[in-house]
């Protein structure tokens, strides 16, 4: 993973400091989510795993840490916020923004879940459907931004929403000391670049990203980000067509090998987290599990292994189909 090439941003750019400052700015309006430690075997592996339970943070995923370490970083103005999404970094931006007293406008890719719109609209965000891809409603989003001055809280390509989704990995090293190996699934790359860049090689951090959106995959194989085919079971939560500049220069340093799932292990995943725990994931959320239970990472013998369960925003009703 640590191949030579040129780097886009100054090298580091998120520093543990970085990720410490962010901490404190944001502790009183993030949760301490749950980390659980399970018996070896629990799924299938005899790897002493712990889990690190982010689906329970405000708005179900881990979003919440970068969106409100982005808005708390900046002057915003009048016209309020603005973000493109998948879904979950919407809900995310939308709530941290009525928290702290901005109006918020979301653009979200046309076959966005109903359940993560309506939430958007919970959250009293003004919701855009834009598009039949994240990159679409991206690129509409920053035409509005441009008319409107609105603040851009990206969902995975800034530096301080990276240095917030990094809070999340020095917590889980604050519950879990002795961890050897860190499972985390990828998208555009923000949450990874913010644990690697926590953990700065002192653990190893292995990124999961579904066979059907490979965006780091690809770019440690073109030596530098390309774009992706995009579709899958996980595509609303992962399907980010291109890896963020920051989350590859991260991972040339910090993350130690990426592995890919499939669709049916992802699900597979979702199953064995409702069957053994009664926890409801959603098929991003369940794809770093399915990174140790299909085998695909292999851990030593006795490791210790945190996986992230990063959201839950899923339909109950189309998990249980």
């Amino acid at each position: 993973m640590r191949r030579q090439h040129p780097f886009h941003y100054p090298v580091p750019v998120i520093q543990p400091s970085h990720i410490e400052a962010s901490a404190a700015r944001i502790a009183p309006y993030v949760r301490v989510t749950p980390a659980i430690e399970l018996e070896p075997h629990a799924f299938g592996s005899p790897a002493q795993v712990t889990l690190k339970l982010e689906l329970m943070q405000h708005t179900g995923s881990f979003k919440a840490r970068g969106a409100f370490n982005r808005i708390l970083s900046a002057q915003v103005p009048d016209a309020g916020v603005i973000a493109a999404s998948g879904g979950n970094h919407g809900a995310a931006v939308a709530y941290a923004a009525r928290q702290l007293g901005h109006v918020a406008e979301i653009f979200v890719p046309e076959r966005t879940p109903d359940i993560k719109v309506e939430r958007l609209r919970r959250y009293g965000a003004r919701v855009v459907l834009s598009g039949a891809s994240y990159a679409e409603a991206y690129a509409a989003s920053r035409q509005r931004a441009a008319q409107s001055g609105a603040l851009e809280v990206h969902a995975y390509d800034q530096p301080e929403v990276v240095a917030g989704q990094g809070t999340l990995g020095r917590e889980l090293e604050a519950q879990a000391p002795d961890l050897g190996t860190v499972l985390v699934a990828v998208g555009g790359g923000g949450l990874i670049a913010g644990v690697a860049a926590w953990y700065a090689s002192r653990v190893k951090v292995v990124a999961v990203e579904p066979e059907r959106c490979p965006t780091l995959y690809s770019a440690v194989e073109a030596g530098e980000p390309v774009d992706v085919d995009v579709s899958g079971v996980a595509a609303d939560s992962l399907g980010a067509r291109c890896i963020g500049r920051l989350a590859f220069d991260v991972a040339q340093q910090h993350v130690h090998s990426v592995v890919l799932v499939s669709d049916e292990e992802i699900r597979a995943s979702q199953r064995a987290l409702w069957d053994s725990l009664r926890i409801l994931a959603e098929p991003g959320g369940a794809a770093a599990l399915a990174g140790l239970r299909s085998g695909k990472y292999q851990p030593a013998p006795g490791e210790r292994v945190g996986i992230i369960v990063c959201g839950g925003n899923t339909d109950p009703t189309r998990f249980a189909a």
